[in-house]
């Protein structure tokens, strides 16, 4: 993690050199003086306030070979924008004492150190959501076949059977199937969504059946309800926003939830994955779908060109989809909004 936290830092340092934005590009018109961190703040925020496009901190870090490992920036830090050669720069003020950010490595404690992004949303939504890239290998999963004493629901603390190969003491989640996503275009199957019902864990097991101890549950475990081994819920050590690599194009898929409409810091799923070169933190641009209308002379149906209504940042990559965080929505965002590589100013700046 201290990869990640270190990144802005690394970005304002880097801000000293030719490559760097100028005080007229990529630097923002309010950008304040001064800045002390507080509790709360993310580096996304941080950034925001002194750049346009906050998700370029590492591409602006990247053209620093200088820069290898900077402070962390923690609750408490003053940053502070000065000039450096014509080009702007920021220091660090911890205290009373004024240091330039510098490649040193100040260790603290991580619980202190600020986040890339708002976590708690992204936590909140792993708890109860996972994807199977492939629906059809779901036969071959264990599942529930019935509860302790004939129950047809079971809960915390109630015993149910499985059938399939469990590893005996280890923990399980259950799951109900949700979505089924589809290509609308090629009918392709990019994953079946599935939801958390609770967890469990094996105490024996007779032949093919398991018997199950239910350690917790969120809602009735039911007859049929899929059982797996419990995905990591922990953030990917390198969510660093950036740019993708690759050309994307695609959609927003869903809005998990069950409706159509996104806002800021709401999770949706995109119709391209790691096949397609998507990596978590990398940030596309969502362009909203314009307006479809009638030509006037032929009657065909036309689409608009669409308008940039925010950002999205992808936190969870499954093969064929992705799950990705709203960081910024200047508009309603929907089913069917494109998804595409951000603009970038870095690569104009040094012109």
């Amino acid at each position: 993690m201290r990869a990640t936290l270190a990144v802005i830092v690394a970005l304002w340092g880097a801000m000293a050199w030719a490559q760097a934005p100028s005080w007229d590009r990529g630097l923002r018109d309010e950008a304040p003086e001064r800045y002390t961190v507080v509790r709360g703040d993310t580096l996304w925020d941080i950034a925001g306030r002194f750049l346009h496009h906050p998700w370029q901190w590492p591409e602006v870090w990247r053209v620093n070979p200088q820069i290898d490992d900077p402070h962390l920036i923690y609750p408490g830090d003053t940053i502070f924008l000065y000039d450096c050669n014509g080009r702007p720069c920021l220091g660090l003020e911890r205290g009373q004492n004024v240091v330039r950010l510098s490649p040193e490595v100040r260790r603290i404690p991580p619980r202190e150190a600020i986040a890339p992004i708002p976590l708690e949303s992204i936590r909140h939504f792993l708890r109860d959501h996972r994807v199977v890239d492939d629906p059809e290998n779901l036969e071959e999963l264990a599942y529930v076949v019935a509860g302790d004493d004939r129950r047809i629901i079971s809960g915390a603390g109630d015993r149910l059977y499985a059938r399939g190969e469990l590893a005996s003491g280890s923990l399980y989640g259950v799951y109900r199937r949700g979505e089924r996503y589809v290509d609308e275009a090629t009918g392709e199957v990019l994953g079946l969504e599935l939801e958390s019902i609770g967890q469990v864990r094996r105490e024996r097991q007779e032949a093919d059946i398991a018997v199950l101890q239910v350690t917790s549950a969120s809602r009735e475990i039911r007859d049929d309800d899929i059982v797996l081994p419990l995905e990591s819920r922990e953030l990917d050590r390198e969510l660093l926003p950036r740019a993708p690599d690759s050309e994307i194009d695609g959609q927003i898929l869903a809005v998990p939830g069950g409706v159509r409409f996104a806002g800021r810091l709401q999770v949706v799923t995109l119709d391209r994955g790691r096949r397609d070169g998507l990596a978590p933190g990398h940030v596309l641009a969502v362009e909203q779908l314009g307006e479809q209308v009638a030509d006037p002379r032929t009657g065909e149906a036309l689409r608009l060109p669409g308008t940039e209504a925010g950002l999205a940042m992808v936190f969870r990559v499954y093969d064929k989809l992705s799950y990705a965080l709203i960081m910024r929505a200047t508009r309603s965002l929907e089913v069917g909004d494109r998804v595409r590589n951000p603009a970038s100013l870095v690569g104009r700046a040094g012109q």
